[in-house]
C-alpha cells in the first residue's frame, strides 16, 4: 500500500496547526499561572490532551518525529498534571520551545513531506526536565486521613487532585446518589454539572447496591462548602453526602436538612420534569466552517478580478453600440451589464469577507514573543491587547508579522528598562507593551505602546552625525530626527545582540509596510515611552481606484487614499521651507510632483490651472498635482515581483481592461518621503 494520499496529508496539516495554535494560546495562560503559582486543573488536562491528540494524528499519518517530539510533550505534561514535576518558568520555556520545533516540523512538511528536523537538544531538554524536577514524595497522604477505600480504586491523576484540594484546605465528600436506569446519563450530567459550580469534581464511580430498576454512583467532590450545603444544594431524597477525610462521620441527609431549611426554589431540571425524549442520531457534522487554502482563495479573487475587468469592457461595447447608432441593442445590453454588475458586487463583497480574518491571529503570536524577548533580556513585560477583533485581509495579515515582530522585540531591547532601573525612576519594575488595532474608515490602525524610556531625539541626531547622516549645524524637526532611525544601517545601541545592534530593522519595516501600501508613525516621550502607528488598507485585492495622467502617463490611486479632488489656479502656489504648498481650508498643503519623484519629463505648467488629488491618513495629507482625472475603476493589483521591488512608491501594476497596464502609486510611502522633505527617490 501507498502512503497517504495528498488530500490526506493536506487535511492533516490543517489539524496539526489548529491543534498548534490552541496549544501555543493555552502555553500562554500557563506562564502566566507560572508567575502567579496558581493553575487550573481542566487547563493542565486541555494541554495534555492537546499533546496526545497530536501525537495520534500524526502517528496516523507516519509522521514519526512529530509523534516522537509530542509524545515526550505529552509525558512531560502528565507529570505537571499529577504534580510529578513542579510548574515553573524554566518547564513553561521548555514546553514553548518544544511548541517551536512541532511548528518548524509542521511547516516544513506543508512544503515537503519528507521534513525533519534534529530533535535530540529538545528532546534531552524536555528529559532533563523531566528527571531534574521531580517533587513527589514517599507518601504523599501519610499527613491526611483519607478513607483508604477511597485510594484502592482512584487513578494516579486522581490521587495527585485529591492531594491538591486537601493542600488548599478544601472539604473532601462522596456524594453517593442514585438515578432511573432510562435517564441516568442525563440525570448524572445535570448533577455533575451543578456540583462543578460548587468545586471540583475528582472522581464518578458505580456503586454496588440493592437495586433493581436503578443504578448508584460515588462522586468524590473537593470544595470550599460544608456538607449541610452540598445536601440543600443537590435537593433530593436519594443524595446522601460524606466527609472522605477522618472519621467518614455521614453528613446528614436532605430531609434532616430541610427541617431547619427549605429546599432551593430551583430545582435541577431532571428531578422536576421528566426526561426529555432523545435527539435522533444523526451524521450530519455540527460544523458550519470550512478549511480552505489561502492560496485557492487568492485564485478565486483573481477570477473575480478578472470578470471585473471584462464588465468593464462590455461596458465600453454598450457605449460604443450606442454612440454608433444601434441604439436598442446598446440598451438591452447595457440592462444586462447593470444586472451582471450587481452581481458581481455580491461576489466581490462574498469573496473579501471570506479573506478577513481578525487580528487576533496575530496578536496571539507577539504574545508569545513578549515573554520569549523579555525573558532573554532579563526584563519583566506584559502585553495588553485592544481590539483583537479588527478583521484584515489574511494576506495582509501574514506580510505584517514580521514588521510588527521587528516592532515590539525593539520595544522590549531598546523601550523597556530593566526591573531596577524602571523602580528607581518611579516606575512599577514590569513594563507594559499595548497593541491595539481599530478600523478607520477603509483602513486599519495598529498602534504599539510601550511605557518605556521612550526616544532621545538628542542621541538620535548625535549618532546620525557621527555616521555622516546629516551636518552639525543642520536644523532637522522632531519627525525628521525620529525619521533617520528608519535609514537603513542605522541604530542607537552601544552593543551589538542577537536582537539588536546591527543596524537592520527598521528599515525592512518601513519597506514592508509600504509594500503593504501602508504607512508608519513614530511618536515618542523621553521617559514615559513610544508610540508606533501603522496604517494599511483593509484590502489589496480588487479596489477602486481614481485614473489619473501626469506628462502622458497613466497611473491608479487607490481611492481609499483620496481624500477629495480640487481645480488649484498657480497663483495658490506658495513655497515654505523650500517646499510647494497651497492653503486648503485654513491648513497648509504640501503639494507633490510626480514629474519630479519619477524623472519624468520637465515641464513648466505656465498659467494653467491643475489638479489636485488629496490623498491622506488620519490627519496626514499630501496633494498629488494632475494633469487629468479619468475618472473611477476597479482594478486588480497585481505585484511587480522580486525583480523590481526595489522601485519605490509604486504599489503594484493594474490592467484596465482595455489591453492596457498601469502603474498604481503607493500612496504610504510617497507620503512618507513628501512629510520628510525628499524631492526625489532616486539620485
Amino acid at each position: 500500500m501507498g502512503g497517504p494520499s495528498s488530500q490526506a496529508i493536506t487535511d492533516f496539516l490543517g489539524e496539526a496547526e489548529e491543534i498548534i495554535e490552541n496549544l501555543n494560546n493555552d502555553l500562554m495562560v500557563l506562564g502566566d499561572c507560572a508567575e502567579s503559582g496558581t493553575c487550573e486543573p481542566d487547563l493542565l488536562n486541555r494541554i495534555f490532551r492537546g499533546a496526545h491528540s497530536l501525537k495520534g494524528l500524526s502517528g496516523m499519518f507516519g509522521f514519526d518525529d512529530v509523534s516522537a517530539l509530542s509524545h515526550q510533550l505529552e509525558n512531560l505534561l502528565d507529570s505537571l498534571r499529577l504534580g510529578k514535576v513542579a510548574l515553573s518558568n524554566d518547564l513553561v520555556s521548555v514546553l514553548f520551545d518544544g511548541m517551536d520545533m512541532l511548528t518548524r516540523l509542521v511547516d516544513g512538511k506543508a512544503e515537503n513531506p519528507d521534513f525533519t528536523s534534529d530533535l535530540n537538544p529538545i528532546l534531552q531538554r524536555i528529559e532533563s526536565t523531566l528527571h531534574g524536577n521531580n517533587s513527589a514524595g514517599d507518601d504523599p497522604f501519610s499527613d491526611y486521613n483519607v478513607d483508604p477505600e477511597i485510594l484502592t480504586i482512584l487513578t494516579e491523576y486522581e490521587e495527585h487532585r485529591i492531594l491538591e484540594n486537601l493542600k488548599q484546605k478544601k472539604n473532601l465528600f462522596k456524594v453517593k446518589v442514585d438515578f432511573d436506569l432510562c435517564s441516568f446519563d442525563q440525570d448524572l450530567g445535570i448533577l455533575t454539572d451543578l456540583l462543578k459550580e460548587q468545586g471540583e469534581v475528582i472522581s464518578t464511580l458505580p456503586s454496588a447496591g440493592d437495586l433493581t430498576d436503578r443504578i448508584a454512583f460515588q462522586i468524590i467532590v473537593g470544595t470550599d462548602k460544608d456538607a449541610d450545603e452540598i445536601v440543600q444544594l443537590l435537593g433530593r431524597d436519594e443524595a446522601t453526602v460524606e466527609s472522605a477525610v477522618g472519621g467518614n462521620k455521614p453528613a446528614p441527609s436532605f430531609q434532616e436538612v430541610a427541617l431547619e431549611t427549605p429546599p432551593p426554589e430551583v430545582l435541577p431540571p431532571s428531578v422536576q420534569q421528566p426526561a426529555e425524549p432523545a435527539a435522533p442520531v444523526s451524521a450530519r457534522s455540527i460544523s458550519r466552517t470550512v478549511r480552505v487554502d489561502i492560496d485557492k482563495l487568492d485564485l478565486l479573487m483573481n477570477v473575480v478580478g478578472e470578470l471585473v475587468l471584462s464588465k468593464a469592457a462590455i461596458t465600453r461595447v454598450c457605449d460604443r453600440l450606442k454612440s454608433e447608432g444601434s441604439r436598442e441593442l446598446g440598451t438591452e445590453l447595457q440592462k444586462a451589464t447593470r444586472t451582471l454588475e450587481r452581481r458581481l458586487e455580491e461576489l466581490q463583497k462574498g469573496v473579501m469577507e471570506v479573506r478577513m480574518v481578525p487580528v487576533a491571529q496575530l496578536f496571539d503570536k507577539m504574545n508569545r514573543i513578549v515573554r520569549k524577548v523579555a525573558s532573554e533580556r532579563g526584563k519583566q513585560v506584559s502585553l495588553e491587547v485592544n481590539g483583537a477583533d479588527t478583521e484584515l485581509d489574511k494576506l495582509i495579515v501574514e506580510d505584517l508579522s514580521d514588521p510588527l515582530m521587528h516592532i515590539i522585540r525593539n520595544s522590549i531591547d531598546h523601550g523597556i528598562e530593566p526591573p531596577e532601573e524602571r523602580q528607581a525612576s518611579g516606575k512599577q519594575g514590569k513594563g507594559l507593551i499595548r497593541l491595539s488595532a481599530s478600523q478607520k474608515g477603509n483602513h486599519v490602525v495598529i498602534e504599539i505602546q510601550d511605557d518605556g524610556r521612550g526616544i532621545d531625539p538628542d542621541k538620535i541626531k548625535q549618532k546620525a552625525i557621527e555616521k555622516g547622516l546629516v551636518s552639525a549645524g543642520d536644523k532637522l524637526t522632531r519627525e525628521q530626527i525620529y525619521d533617520l532611525l528608519f535609514t537603513p544601517g542605522f541604530s542607537t545601541a552601544e552593543t551589538v545582540s542577537d536582537l539588536s545592534g546591527r543596524g537592520v530593522g527598521m528599515d525592512v519595516v518601513k519597506n514592508n509596510i509600504s509594500h503593504l501600501s501602508g504607512m508608519v508613525e513614530l511618536d515618542s516621550t523621553v521617559g514615559a515611552g513610544t508610540t508606533m502607528a501603522i496604517t494599511l488598507p483593509i484590502t489589496l485585492a480588487i479596489i477602486k481606484a481614481l485614473i489619473i495622467k501626469v506628462c502622458g502617463n497613466t497611473y491608479a490611486i487607490p481611492i481609499n487614499s483620496v481624500l477629495e479632488t480640487i481645480m488649484v489656479e498657480p497663483s495658490a502656489v506658495r513655497t515654505i521651507e523650500r517646499k510647494e504648498v497651497i492653503e486648503l481650508r485654513d491648513s497648509t498643503l504640501p503639494l507633490l510632483f510626480l514629474e519630479t519623484i519619477f524623472n519624468l519629463s520637465d515641464r513648466s505648467r505656465g498659467k494653467n490651472r491643475f489638479f489636485v488629488a488629496v490623498v491622506g491618513f488620519a490627519d496626514k495629507k499630501v496633494g498629488i498635482v494632475v494633469d487629468e482625472l479619468l475618472g473611477q475603476q476597479d482594478v486588480v493589483i497585481k505585484s511587480l515581483g522580486e525583480s523590481l521591488s526595489f522601485v519605490r512608491g509604486i504599489a503594484g501594476a493594474a490592467d484596465l481592461g482595455n489591453q492596457k497596464t498601469i502603474l498604481v502609486l503607493d500612496v504610504g510611502g510617497l507620503m512618507s518621503e513628501a512629510l520628510r522633505g525628499d524631492s526625489a527617490f532616486y539620485v
